[in-house]
């Protein structure tokens, strides 16, 4: 067998990051030797999360794009909105691949990321550079590709459930309405008001209202399946339970269509790609059925009565949207099989 690609993760002590280390700890194919903080550089990965002791016990990295080179082929940027868009292009230009899990360089246009994301655009250069990797429906760009941009968790989970039917025009994409909702995972690690425990607890809120920075990242991807521009609402909210996405979306219906026809559009759609699930007519998917995973699970219910299609999909916030993708993008990347590393069952219960 030939040596393990080599992984660095920059950003290893959020959520994001200490997932990828517990998906790639069964990887295979590739082997993390590096974990990078640049805050906690020098400090036993351990100290934070004790619950890899004897599994991932070395001292983290510092953030030095030469010494990176030294020990990876591939890095993974699990940082906040406005880092990756300076280290990736150092990266890049060191010789490494870059799997990019913020939101730096999912957009194409410099002047909608500014807008929605509060901060300096990347390189316009590296922004066309970059893949969308939304595995399932990029993935032929995916292949041998050295720059990804890893999709967020809210529009793996809506794209996924939407795409189809724009598609094949099914559905009048200047109708959809996207009522999603997540766990508090999504926020990070970091403390704050919003995601304190006697603030959360038994509680329910919407947030960001016609403000979330999913928004055109969503739009951008219908519109390229709608091949015209789609603008949606969009509106999330925050559950007080510790991962899941659920995107509940609306849409009018173009012609006359039944929950099987739509049913048997997205099992041919998605024939192959093993993390899409496709739910049977009258049954509708729970967070709880995809814990832990990378599945994507679909359900859908049209109403003849309105002429108008649901459809619910639920995914795992920091696996399908976040750290399990990324590695579904790294075997594509690597060509190896799409599901390497990642064939566990959700956990249940």
């Amino acid at each position: 067998m030939s040596a393990k690609v080599k992984i660095a993760i920059v950003g290893s002590t959020g959520y994001g990051g200490v997932e990828l280390i517990r998906l790639l700890s069964s990887h295979p194919n590739a082997e993390v030797t590096s974990v990078i903080s640049s805050s906690s550089a020098g400090t036993p990965f351990t100290d934070g999360y004790p619950h890899l002791i004897g599994i991932h016990e070395e001292l983290l990295d510092d953030m030095e794009p030469a010494s990176i080179k030294a020990k990876a082929d591939v890095v993974f940027l699990a940082t906040p909105a406005g880092v990756a868009s300076k280290l990736a292009p150092q990266l890049l230009q060191a010789g490494l691949k870059v799997i990019d899990l913020s939101g730096d360089f999912r957009l194409k246009s410099p002047a909608l990321y500014e807008q929605w994301y509060k901060k300096p655009a990347a390189d316009e250069d590296y922004l066309k550079q970059a893949v969308f990797g939304l595995s399932e429906i990029y993935g032929d760009q995916v292949l041998d590709a050295s720059f990804i941009s890893n999709p967020g968790c809210y529009p793996t989970a809506t794209l996924l459930g939407l795409i189809p039917a724009v598609k094949e025009g099914w559905i009048d994409p200047n109708t959809i309405i996207i009522d999603a909702k997540s766990g508090v995972s999504g926020a990070g690690r970091g403390a704050s008001l919003g995601t304190h425990y006697s603030e959360l607890n038994e509680n329910f809120r919407a947030y960001k209202l016609n403000q979330h920075q999913h928004t055109p990242e969503i739009e951008m991807v219908l519109s390229d399946a709608a091949d015209k521009e789609v603008v949606a609402t969009f509106t999330t909210h925050l559950v007080p339970m510790t991962r899941g996405i659920m995107s509940t979306m609306y849409a009018s219906i173009q012609g006359k269509r039944s929950t099987k026809d739509f049913i048997d559009l997205y099992r041919s759609y998605y024939e192959g790609r093993r993390f899409v699930r496709i739910r049977p007519e009258g049954q509708w998917p729970s967070t709880k059925e995809v814990w832990g995973s990378n599945y994507c699970d679909i359900g859908f219910a049209v109403d003849e009565r309105t002429g108008r299609l649901t459809i619910v999909s639920v995914i795992d916030n920091l696996v399908k949207g976040a750290a399990g993708q990324a590695i579904q993008n790294l075997n594509l990347m690597m060509g190896w099989d799409e599901s390497l590393g990642l064939q566990f069952v959700p956990v249940y219960p």
